[in-house]
């Protein structure tokens, strides 16, 4: 296993800032349906010019997936995500340093008002990931799990 520093390096381009995400992850967590097994997988795909995220939430009656894509929109890195409820979302890379100074973090328009996703490194091992959304007094964080390599 490289060693910390070296596993959050980014890589070169404007997608290198992903290249700490590349592979496949999982996490272990309670939720409020119940415990759930969630994977990420990051694959460089289309001759490296996008990165595919896919995830799967595993609970104990039912399972939810989700395709993403991550690439270039009008100069600046954007997703676009769909889910396996039939929704879909994007946005764009944006400020996550107030949760951690090497943090990635995406930012969208959604139904209910603005939401972010965090990534940041762990100090021992995988990334932390979060789910936050904007109310009057700043960001709420409602969903966070700790992810470790496959």
């Amino acid at each position: 296993m490289a060693a910390k520093s070296e596993k959050w390096k980014k890589g070169r381009g404007k997608l290198g800032i992903l290249q700490p995400l590349l592979g496949s992850w999982v996490a272990i967590a309670d939720s409020e349906m119940g415990p759930v097994k969630c994977t990420r997988t990051f694959t460089k795909v289309l001759d490296g010019n996008y990165i595919q995220l896919n995830v799967k939430w595993e609970f104990k009656t039912k399972t939810y997936e989700e395709v993403a894509i991550i690439g270039m929109d009008n100069d600046k890195v954007s997703f676009w995500s769909f889910t396996s409820d039939g929704k879909k979302s994007q946005g764009y890379l944006s400020d996550g340093t107030d949760v951690h100074p090497d943090a990635i973090c995406f930012e969208a328009q959604m139904p209910a008002g603005i939401a972010r996703m965090i990534y940041w490194q762990d100090t021992e091992e995988g990334f932390h990931w979060a789910v936050e959304s904007k109310n009057k007094k700043g960001w709420h964080r409602f969903t966070q799990h700790h992810y470790k390599e496959i």
